[in-house]
């Protein structure tokens, strides 16, 4: 068992951009074999991370940007990470500008990128609204070799740290519904089901009903 010294939660740093690659695919994939970045890009999974990589080193800041995460290091190596936002400062056009510059830069044609949407939007079926002014935590994920120690638990204690100083009155998590794991992870840090969003389409491309909403005060 690792020892709570092993241990630092430190902030993303622009070389932990490979990592926040990874824990973006990850966490989007939840427990399912593929994710809608999969479906935009293609079968390649070296192809979606090297995209993920570009993703992450925008310009543009984002919440897929290695600025906004926190990573959890064992032994100084990263092992666990999340980002958490302000609502109302990280729009989805925001999200959208940086995905156009890194397309750009990554040398994906207009017609390709079409075609990828095409097959992945179902995803945006399934987006539940958040009070003005939530934190917003997203892209959880640990390797696989560093499950089970509690890392995701001190990532949600710091990350909510944040949200009540920028003055967050509450915290909102998502989970695709069968990821019992997951939710059970955010419950144990005080989250509750307030909400579900299913999808027919949704769940024949990508294999889950939908998503659920949680909540906690802060």
């Amino acid at each position: 068992m690792t020892t709570t010294a092993d241990v630092q939660i430190i902030q993303a740093t622009r070389e932990h951009t490979p990592f926040v690659a990874w824990l973006v695919l990850a966490a989007t994939r939840s427990h399912l074999p593929k994710s809608g970045w999969d479906l935009l890009l293609g079968d390649d999974e070296q192809r979606v991370l090297r995209y993920l990589e570009v993703f992450a080193d925008t310009a543009q800041i984002h919440w897929g940007h290695w600025s906004q995460f926190l990573i959890a290091e064992v032994d100084g190596v990263p092992a666990a990470g999340m980002m958490g936002y302000l609502e109302n400062e990280q729009p989805v056009s925001v999200m959208f500008a940086g995905a156009t510059e890194a397309t750009k830069k990554f040398g994906i044609t207009p017609e390709e990128w079409a075609a990828g949407w095409e097959r992945a939007k179902s995803m945006a079926n399934i987006g539940y609204p958040h009070e003005a002014g939530a934190w917003v935590v997203e892209h959880v994920a640990t390797r696989p070799e560093y499950r089970r120690r509690g890392l995701v638990e001190r990532l949600i204690h710091e990350t909510l740290d944040r949200g009540r100083e920028r003055g967050a009155k509450t915290a909102d998590i998502g989970v695709l519904i069968g990821n019992d794991k997951a939710q059970h992870a955010y419950e144990k840090c005080g989250f509750v089901v307030v909400g579900e969003v299913r999808d027919a389409e949704f769940e024949q491309v990508y294999g889950s009903p939908g998503a659920l909403a949680l909540s906690r005060p802060l």
